[in-house]
């Protein structure tokens, strides 16, 4: 009866043992997939500048850089807490405001600045992360 009772104790600790290996072998192949995938994202942002897909408003467009100047320092002064952006597409000057993920987000600004802004409008475009 003796010899039995050792022999499940020694099956016990054999099967702890080799869970504990077992459970030390896969969290290494993790840290490995997750170094991996943190060393694709790091790679992925150094190419994009960390911008991603949204949508910004555009604001002027035309091919005078004075007026573009212009709409840009009235709508930075008018609502100071949206980014804006002067962009070239050749022959326009183009003022383009904000960052935002979804549509619904630039809706919802868009809403706000369309009283001084009326030929504004919503675009895809590239944007910056917030913060």
């Amino acid at each position: 009866m003796h010899i039995c009772s050792m022999k499940v104790g020694l099956l016990i600790i054999f099967f702890t043992l080799f869970g504990f290996f077992t459970q030390a072998q896969s969290t290494d192949a993790n840290d490995a997939k997750l170094k991996s995938l943190s060393d694709k994202a790091a790679e992925y942002h150094r190419k994009t500048n960390g911008e991603s897909d949204g949508y910004r408003i555009k604001i002027h467009f035309g091919v005078d850089k004075t007026t573009a100047n212009e709409v840009k320092q009235k709508f930075s002064s008018k609502f100071n807490s949206i980014p804006s952006y002067e962009e070239y597409h050749q022959p326009n000057f183009v003022i383009v405001v904000g960052d935002f993920k979804t549509r619904i987000d630039a809706y919802e600004v868009f809403k706000k600045i369309q009283p001084d802004f009326p030929n504004a409008f919503i675009v895809k475009s590239k944007v910056r992360p917030t913060r």
